[in-house]
């Protein structure tokens, strides 16, 4: 894996602000995209423009084959047949899809780890009850265990937390879920551009994550449905591309997936984001795993090493993927983010991460965040580290 030919492909690190490069760790919120994802969105403009499924002449015909080989990118990618991967914008719009569209009695259990998400859509029209966190801050399946012995529909879990980056055993939980009858959705916005993902492995009955956050543009994102969950599913938006014929007064629905996709889609991102998949697996997602573990190793190694900087979750790179939280004693989280940028153009997260209740659990105000992606380095690292040693050094406690 040769990092600097990858970064090479980044047209933002060509870019410098006061004389100095972008050292970007803020990819758990959004990923830097690469020329061959740019130049895949001005080729689609440029050559193959047209509205998919709607009509005869080359130009529709082309843009409709680019979308559904898209989808079977996607399918590939994940392990599952085209039929069952529905376009949406992002993880958020199919965590309420789901939420909307599945029918059936039982509580829903989601986790205090959730991204607000994967919490808020399921407590609209039903009852939520949520599994802690264990002493590293993952998952515990002994309290998962013990709240499903209430009648459940469906179990909602982060498979990579978005504040500790602690990887979640999801197997265990669909394990406890399917002896229990109840359904899984695993949200795999952290997880899928860092790791191969198989969801016929896993086991899971539905899976999410976002194009932007895997080098694709915004505005694209993937559902999962396991093909014998449609029938458990009634489309929630009507319209264009969901009906085969429409009368006044009756309708005859498609078929799924386009039944979940109505109006006109994000034609472009779908490519696009088949362009970010082939180039990850052009790299290799065993080699972006094992990146990715590097990374975290050095980084948790040198931040343990600074006097006042509090770490948060497991300190065991092996836990961990991409993401490492922490706090300077005595400085604001901001205040850290801001003197990272303005010192040395480091580019970091401070918040809550649109995951309060976590923070609330952990007994923590908002907290600084870096992630990291193929294209940071070991170098950046060490850069961060010291500076972040010179800020807790001049903090007085």
């Amino acid at each position: 894996m040769d990092i600097q030919k990858i970064r090479g492909d980044f047209p933002i690190f060509e870019r410098r602000i006061n004389g100095k490069p972008i050292v970007y760790f803020d990819s758990a919120a959004t990923t830097q995209k690469p020329r061959q994802v740019i130049d895949t969105l001005s080729n689609y403009y440029a050559n193959h423009c047209a509205n998919i499924h709607r009509g005869v002449h080359t130009l529709s015909q082309e843009s409709s084959e680019l979308y559904e080989e898209a989808r079977r990118t996607v399918a590939r990618f994940i392990n599952a047949d085209e039929r069952e991967i529905v376009f949406v914008r992002n993880t958020t719009e199919a965590i309420n899809l789901v939420s909307t569209c599945l029918k059936g009695e039982g509580q829903i259990l989601s986790t205090v780890t959730e991204h607000h998400s994967n919490l808020l859509p399921w407590g609209r029209s039903r009852e939520v009850d949520y599994v802690d966190i264990d002493a590293h801050g993952r998952i515990d399946v002994e309290d998962l265990k013990e709240k499903l012995q209430k009648p459940t529909l469906l179990v909602a879990v982060t498979h990579v937390s978005n504040v500790l980056g602690l990887i979640n055993p999801v197997e265990a939980v669909i394990a406890e879920a399917r002896k229990n009858g109840a359904f899984v959705l695993v949200d795999a916005a952290q997880s899928a551009p860092h790791m191969e993902i198989d969801v016929k492995a896993m086991g899971c009955d539905f899976l999410v994550f976002s194009g932007h956050k895997m080098l694709a543009p915004s505005g694209i994102g993937v559902l999962y449905v396991r093909e014998e969950l449609y029938e458990r599913m009634e489309p929630y938006l009507m319209g264009g591309s969901t009906i085969k014929e429409a009368h006044l007064g009756s309708y005859v629905p498609e078929e799924p997936p386009t039944c979940y996709e109505a109006g006109t889609p994000n034609i472009e991102g779908a490519i696009a984001l088949a362009a970010a998949i082939d180039y990850l697996n052009d790299i290799g997602m065993d080699n972006v795993l094992a990146h990715d573990k590097a990374l975290m190793a050095l980084a948790l190694e040198r931040m343990k090493a600074i006097d006042n900087v509090e770490l948060y979750g497991s300190l065991d790179p092996t836990d961990r993927l991409s993401v490492i939280t922490f706090n300077v004693k005595g400085m604001g989280c901001h205040g850290v983010a801001k003197v990272l940028n303005l010192r040395e153009n480091i580019m970091i997260r401070s918040g809550f991460h649109c995951a309060q209740p976590l923070h609330d659990r952990l007994g923590i105000g908002p907290t600084a965040r870096m992630s990291f992606y193929i294209y940071n380095t070991a170098e950046e690292i060490e850069l961060a580290a010291e500076l972040l040693g010179k800020i807790a050094e001049f903090i007085e406690i």
